[in-house]
């Protein structure tokens, strides 16, 4: 076992590291009830967002696909913003190589922003976790690699958007300022 994660490991020397993962992410069945349950264990809340979104432009392991549909929220824990999400559709996705056929909730993803997002993309690459989903967001792309077999889950890739930033500041705002709040609120930076 320890030589599986030294061989890893030791191909990680390019200049965009370290990567600084700030996010992790659940898939579970019904967004509502999956929320409820990690404010009723957990204390977290408020969830920000909630719509249906779209993930368009998507491909799935390389291929043109059929777009993503989810259902999503921030939350923030202390430094740590936690995303739910409920997958609607049912094309072939990132999301669906995980989904438990039990129904059961399981992570995901974590994700990490990225200055210079194809180098991080490309550095996954080439370590041997290949892209499962890349799609279009606010005229950008991100993407999910399979790091699996590194630590169990994937990794989400954003390039630096403003947008993005201003989800987790309000996730981290709705938090500090009604600690402990089990509602959803609609996003207001994607009004």
């Amino acid at each position: 076992m320890r030589a599986y994660f030294a061989g890893l490991a030791g191909r990680a020397r390019l200049s965009i590291l370290p990567v600084t993962l700030v996010q992790m992410a659940f898939l579970v069945p019904n967004l509502e009830e999956g929320c409820a349950a990690l404010n009723r264990a957990y204390g977290w809340g408020p969830f920000c967002g909630g719509s249906e979104g779209v993930l368009d432009d998507h491909s799935y392991r390389g291929e043109p696909a059929d777009p993503i549909r989810i259902r999503g929220v921030f939350v923030q824990t202390g430094d740590i913003n936690v995303e739910v999400i409920e997958v609607v559709s049912d094309a072939p996705s990132a999301f669906h190589e995980v989904l438990r056929a039990d129904g059961q909730p399981v992570l995901h993803h974590c994700a990490t922003f990225a200055a210079d997002y194809e180098g991080v993309r490309d550095h996954f690459v080439a370590q041997g976790f290949p892209v499962v989903s890349e799609f279009g967001f606010a005229g950008h792309r991100i993407c999910y690699v399979d790091t699996r077999p590194l630590l169990g889950y994937m990794t989400e890739i954003y390039p630096e958007l403003p947008l993005i930033r201003a989800l987790y500041a309000e996730a981290r705002e709705a938090a500090a300022s009604r600690p402990g709040d089990a509602a959803i609120i609609p996003w207001q930076a994607m009004g």
